[in-house]
This record gives C-alpha cells, sequence and structure tokens, in this order.
C-alpha cells in the first residue's frame, strides 16, 4: 500500500488524538501517504479528505477530542452511501482505512471491507464496552473525570450530612460505574450487569448511618434509567436530604491520560501495521498489556463481559 486514510468516528473520547497522531507518524516512517478523512463517515462520503503529513500531527497528543472531527450519518447507513464513501476513496488513490470508534463504527468499517476497501478498527470509546479489549481509548481518562468530580462532591456531602446520587455515562455497560465506584469509596453501585434491590440500598445506607455515618455517595449507570428515579425513592424511604448530580459530557473531554496516550499510540500504530502486512476487518485491541488483533466479525458477535468480581469486591468494601 501507499496511500492509506484514518477517520474518527461516533461519540469523541479522549486519546482519539493520540492515536491518529501514532497512525500518521507510523505510515510516514513506512514511507506511507496518509490522509485524514474529516467529520467521520459523512465527511467520507462528501469527499472531506486530506494528506496529513508529520507536522499536521504535532502537538496535538495531549489534546481530547479529535482534530478529525466526528459525526453521525444516516446516509452511510444505505448501500447508496456506503457506494459513495468507497468511490472517494478510490478517487483519492486510498488502497486501505482506519476507522476510530465504538461498535457501530466497526460496522461501518465492515461495510467498507465487504465492498473492497481493507478496514481495520480502533477501539476509541469511553464506555469500555468493546469485546475482545481489556480497554478501549479514552475509558480510563473518562474514568479519572468521574473519581475526581465524586471527590469533590463528596466534600460536600460531608459538610452538608446528605446523600448523593451521581450518574455517570456508559450507554448500556456499567464499566465507568463500577471502576469509578470502586475507586471512589461509593456505598452503593448501581449497573446494568447486575441486579440490585432497593431494599438492598436502603439497609447499606442505614447500616452506614447506625454506625456514625453522615453523607453517603451512589453511583448510577445511565444504562439502568434515570438516577433522578432512584433518588427519589430514596429520599422518600429514608426521609433524608438527597441530591441527585448528572455528570453528563464533561466525561468525555479532557486532556488524556498517560495510560490512555500509550494504548491510543500502540494502536494507531498497529493498524497501520496490519493494513501494511495485508489484513483487513480486524479490530486492534490490548489484552494482558499485549497488543492484538481479532476478526471484526468476531468481536462484534460476542457480548461485552464486565468483571463482576471488582462488583462484589466494592461490594464487601462498602461496609
Amino acid at each position: 500500500m501507499k496511500k492509506i486514510a484514518v477517520l474518527t468516528s461516533g461519540g469523541d473520547a479522549p486519546g482519539m488524538n493520540a492515536a491518529v497522531r501514532a497512525a500518521v507518524r507510523r505510515a510516514a516512517y513506512h514511507g506511507v501517504d496518509m490522509f485524514g478523512v474529516y467529520h467521520g463517515y459523512d465527511g467520507l462520503i462528501r469527499g472531506d479528505i486530506r494528506e496529513m503529513t508529520l507536522g499536521s500531527v504535532g502537538d496535538i497528543i495531549h489534546r481530547g477530542g479529535t482534530i478529525l472531527y466526528t459525526a453521525r450519518s444516516e446516509e452511510f447507513r444505505t448501500e447508496e452511501g456506503q457506494r459513495k464513501a468507497v468511490d472517494q476513496l478510490r478517487s483519492h488513490g486510498i488502497e486501505g482505512l482506519i476507522v476510530i470508534g465504538g461498535d457501530g463504527s466497526f460496522r461501518g468499517a465492515q461495510k467498507l471491507t465487504q465492498k473492497g476497501v481493507p478496514t481495520i478498527g480502533v477501539p476509541g470509546t469511553i464506555d469500555n464496552d468493546i469485546p475482545c479489549t481489556d480497554f478501549t481509548i479514552g475509558f480510563d481518562t473518562a474514568l479519572n473525570t468521574i473519581v475526581e468530580a465524586i471527590d469533590k462532591i463528596r466534600d460536600t456531602a460531608t459538610s452538608h450530612e446528605r446523600t448523593y446520587i451521581i450518574e455517570v455515562m456508559g450507554r448500556d455497560a456499567g464499566d465507568l460505574a463500577l471502576y469509578a465506584g470502586l475507586a471512589a469509596g461509593a456505598e452503593s453501585i448501581i449497573i446494568p450487569e447486575e441486579d440490585q434491590e432497593m431494599d438492598d440500598i436502603i439497609e447499606r445506607l442505614h447500616a452506614g448511618y447506625r454506625r456514625g455515618k453522615k453523607h453517603s455517595i451512589i453511583i448510577v449507570a445511565e444504562g439502568v434509567g434515570s438516577a433522578a428515579d432512584y433518588a427519589e425513592v430514596i429520599k422518600q424511604r429514608t426521609g433524608w436530604e438527597t441530591r441527585l448530580t448528572v455528570l453528563g459530557h464533561i466525561q468525555r473531554g479532557g486532556s488524556p491520560t498517560a495510560f490512555d496516550r500509550m494504548i491510543a499510540s500502540r494502536m494507531g500504530a498497529a493498524a497501520v501495521d496490519l493494513l501494511l502486512q495485508g489484513k483487513a476487518d480486524r479490530m486492534v485491541g490490548i489484552q494482558n498489556n499485549q497488543i492484538v488483533d481479532i476478526d471484526i466479525d468476531e468481536a462484534l458477535a460476542q457480548k461485552h463481559q464486565l468483571d463482576l468480581s471488582i462488583y462484589q469486591l466494592a461490594r464487601t468494601l462498602s461496609i
């Protein structure tokens, strides 16, 4: 291959820029021209494609978001939209594509591979919900953002002797809620992967009160529903002053952590290597701190598994 391209798609995640930088510089190292596709699959259909040089990715490894931007594209879901995307790549002489994003982005990559454009997926999402990889780009940064917010909320909870319900992102996965709850010492962690009765939540609050605890932190993953509903029930059943905080999109922003920069750099470079080895329809992942590649079909056919031993640990430590 002499020309390859990279795009970012789906929700932005801290570390995407580090992955783009690594891909561009790895390609340059091998004497391959790299092109950036701006605004995701929508930009691909419109031909918003520009050549990237070493200088174009300078000073971006520490920046959150994505310099290539991202956008949703309903047109790309259609057969005609996919044909337009392939035509744009071929008109630029591009022989392979790297897609940085989540499972929806990977399904788009599959469509391009099926139409003759070799494609490699790089998992970039704060939700950490992609199977076959221990971590996705952006998860660690979002996790640290959440923990920092919880630490600050705890100061107020302590001062006013209140119970705080904190809703975090994660889509249908409880990774962010679970890891943040353990790291921040939450009394209860409510996640989609594990049923937790309201009676149990209330009893844990009362147990803390009986031993002199004057405040509590409860983490709710957005995948289980509205945290406001939990807050209202807890207030009604305990009579205690209860406050709700929805952290929202603050969890997606910010400078990526060293861990996210590291895995993004490793994955971005590996994606280039896979294309140059003639591979396609593969996903880069990290398992036991080793970079691996997996068939995208195989990865998407599996269900993301949360390590529930962490959940049990959090319960035993929050008695």
